[in-house]
C-alpha cells in the first residue's frame, strides 16, 4: 500500500511469483513508497530514513540504458555477490522487457542482510528520494539458498513499481493491483516462469479480490483483498478487454509503456484520471477510464469463470491446460508472449 509525507511501510498483497499473495510502502514530498507483504525485522541501530542506511560495498549495472546501482548493508549473507546480483538483473530484466525499456534512468537498491534468517523477506520501493528516481530496500536473509532467489517474485513485484506515476491514497489499489498483474506476465516474458504456472496461479488466486458484502468501490474499500486483488482484477479484465477491442493488436501493457513514454513513473505525482486517460489515448480505446469510472465507487463483480472460459483456462488436477479453440486463446497466448522487442537483458 502507498502513505504520502511519512516514512511508513504498511502491509499488503502481492502476486507471489506466480502466486498472489500480499504487499506495503511511503514518500516525501508527495512521494509514494510501496513494499511487499512481510514485514522484516526492525533496524534499532538506524533511526533515519532508509536511503541513509550505511552501504558497505557497491555494484553497478545497466539495462536499456538504465543505471542500477545495487548496494549491500553491513552483514553477513552466504550468497556471494554474483549469485545476488543475478536475481536482481533477472528482476530488472523482467521489468525492462516488459516496459521495452527499464522505466527510470536511475535506479538504487539496497540489500539488507538479516542475520539468521532465510528467504527474501521484505521489500519496499520509494520514489524520488536520497537523490535517485527510485529507491528499493530489500531484506535478505543471511542463510537465503540459491533456490530461495530463483523462486523469488518480490523484488520483481518492488521494480515493477517504478514504472507507474505515484497516486493519491484512495487509488493505491492501481498500483499495487499494476505490480500483481504485471510480475508474473514480465517474468513469462523474460523467460522465467511459464504460462502454464501463472495462469495456474490466477485462476486460484484471483477470486481474493471479490468484492465482499458493504464493498462500496476500489477506491472507498481499502482491505487487503480488495487492494491488491480486486487491483489485480482490474488489471486483468482491462488488459483483456483492450485486446478485444483492438482485435488483439493492443494490451494493458501497450497502455502503460504510453505512460511511462510520457513520464508517468515512480517518482512523479499525476491523478488517476490523467494516468488512465494518457494509456487510453495509445490504444485508441477508453477502457481504463470507462473501467474505472464502473470501480471506483461501486461493486462490480467479474465473472472469473466465464473469463477462464473465454481465454481458454482449464483446470486439471496438477493446474491448468490451454483450450486453444477458446474465443479469446489468442489474447490470452498474447498476453504473456515475448513482446516484439524481445528480451531485454542487463549489463556489467
Amino acid at each position: 500500500m502507498t502513505q504520502r509525507r511519512t516514512l511508513l511501510a504498511l502491509l499488503g498483497a502481492v502476486f507471489l511469483g506466480p502466486v498472489f499473495l500480499g504487499p506495503v510502502f511511503l514518500g516525501t514530498t508527495l512521494l509514494l513508497a510501496h513494499a511487499s507483504p512481510q514485514a522484516g525485522p526492525p533496524t534499532p541501530e538506524h533511526h533515519g530514513p532508509p536511503w541513509r542506511l550505511p552501504v558497505a560495498s557497491t555494484q553497478t549495472f545497466t539495462i536499456a540504458g538504465s543505471t542500477l546501482q545495487v548496494d549491500f548493508a553491513p552483514g553477513s549473507l552466504d550468497l556471494s555477490t554474483p549469485q545476488v546480483m543475478q536475481w536482481v538483473e533477472n528482476a530488472a530484466t523482467a521489468v525492462a522487457t516488459y516496459y521495452g525499456r527499464f522505466p527510470v534512468p536511475r535506479d538504487r537498491i539496497l540489500i539488507v542482510p538479516t542475520d539468521d534468517r532465510r528467504g527474501v523477506m521484505q521489500g519496499t520501493t520509494w520514489g524520488d528520494v536520497g537523490g535517485f528516481p527510485a529507491f528499493t530496500r530489500i531484506r535478505l536473509g543471511q542463510h537465503t539458498i540459491v533456490a530461495g532467489l530463483t523462486d523469488d517474485w518480490m523484488i520483481t513485484h518492488e521494480l515493477t513499481h517504478t514504472g507507474f506515476p505515484s497516486q493519491e491514497d484512495e487509488h493505491h489499489w492501481i498500483e499495487e493491483g499494476l505490480a500483481v498483474y504485471i510480475e508474473p506476465v514480465a517474468r513469462v516474458q523474460a523467460g522465467f516462469l511459464t504460462p502454464e504456472r501463472i495462469w495456474s496461479d490466477m485462476v486460484r488466486d484471483m477470486p481474493k479480490g471479490d468484492p465482499q458484502p458493504g464493498d462500496q468501490g476500489l477506491d472507498q474499500t481499502h482491505t487487503w483483498g480488495r487492494t491488491y486483488w480486486g487491483g489485480a482484477q482490474f488489471c486483468l479484465l482491462a488488459d483483456v478487454t483492450i485486446r478485444e477491442q483492438t482485435h488483439n493488436k493492443r494490451g494493458l501493457q501497450d497502455a502503460l509503456r504510453a505512460i511511462v513514454r510520457a513520464g508517468g513513473t515512480i517518482d512523479q505525482n499525476w491523478s488517476i484520471e490523467h494516468t488512465l486517460k494518457t494509456g487510453d489515448a495509445d490504444t485508441g480505446t477508453h477502457v481504463l477510464e470507462d473501467q474505472y469510472k464502473r470501480m471506483a465507487n461501486a461493486p462490480v463483480p467479474i465473472d472469473l469463470e466465464a473469463l477462464w472460459k473465454k481465454l481458454g483456462i482449464i483446470r486439471t488436477e496438477t493446474g491448468v491446460r490451454f483450450d486453444v479453440s477458446a474465443p479469446d486463446a489468442a489474447i490470452r497466448a498474447a498476453i504473456t508472449a515475448t513482446p516484439t522487442s524481445g528480451r531485454i537483458t542487463a549489463e556489467p
